[in-house]
Order: structure tokens, then C-alpha cells, then sequence
């Protein structure tokens, strides 16, 4: 099997064998190539997919320990992800913010540019509503 699958780089395949995320790879005696078996190939393309979703270290390592234990860590493995899913949303909130935050502001010297004072007033409005949301998500 071939490593591309899996979606991961060469270094990052190293990397996870090394910090052991997936156990020793058979080699090919004559190459010396890493020969991946396709139970292998699942858990580097499930590892991606964690990765994909900036998924840490220590969450992966716990999710490849929870996914080899199946049904008896299933509370344990959603709790995990649910908990990833908190923090993506967290990301998406701060983000929807700076976005909103850039949206005014470019709305601000377009009007400035246009020398449209009415449009400016209007968008200095906005950018105000929009600055305690700002700082909060800045703490």
C-alpha cells in the first residue's frame, strides 16, 4: 500500500510513527520502503481526517487508543469529538467576528473614498457595534 492514500505527507508518516500514533511500519527488505497493510492505510486516513480538523497530539492518541478498545470507549470517543466540535465553534464565532469587524471597516473608507459623509457616519456606527464584540473575542 502506498502512503499517498492516507493523504499525509512522508515526514508527517515518520513523525507519527515516531511519536507513536501508528506503530512500527513492516519494511521491504530489499528497499527498505515502509510497507503500509490496509488496516494501516484506515488508521492513517482516519488520523487526516483528525488532523484535517486540527485535531492535537494527545487528542490523537486517545482517539487511536479509544478506537482499537470499539464500543466500550464509544461515550469516550464522542465526548472527544464533541469537545473539538466546542472549540471549532469557538474559532467560527471569532472568526464571523473579524469578518463583520473588516466588513465595516472597508465599508468605512469606502466612504471616505467616495467622500460620502453620510455613508461614513453610518459605517463608524457600525464599527462601533461591532468593537465589544471585538475585544471580546481578542481576550
Amino acid at each position: 500500500m502506498y502512503p499517498g492514500r492516507s493523504g499525509l505527507s512522508e515526514p508527517t508518516l515518520r513523525y507519527y510513527e515516531d511519536v507513536g500514533l501508528i506503530g512500527p511500519i513492516a519494511r521491504d527488505p530489499s528497499s527498505g520502503h515502509r510497507r503500509y497493510r490496509e488496516e494501516e492505510i484506515d488508521t492513517l486516513q482516519a488520523l487526516a481526517c483528525l488532523r484535517a480538523m486540527g485535531v492535537g497530539i494527545e487528542e490523537m492518541r486517545t482517539y487511536q487508543a479509544n478506537r482499537q478498545l470499539g464500543q466500550a470507549k464509544a461515550g469516550e470517543q464522542r465526548d472527544l469529538l464533541l469537545r473539538h466540535a466546542a472549540r471549532v465553534e469557538a474559532e467560527i464565532e471569532t472568526l464571523r467576528v473579524h469578518l463583520d469587524y473588516l466588513g465595516a471597516k472597508a465599508a468605512l473608507w469606502d466612504a471616505r473614498d467616495r467622500a460620502d459623509a453620510g455613508a461614513e457616519a453610518e459605517a463608524n456606527v457600525q464599527v462601533q457595534k461591532i468593537l465589544p464584540r471585538l475585544e471580546e473575542v481578542l481576550r
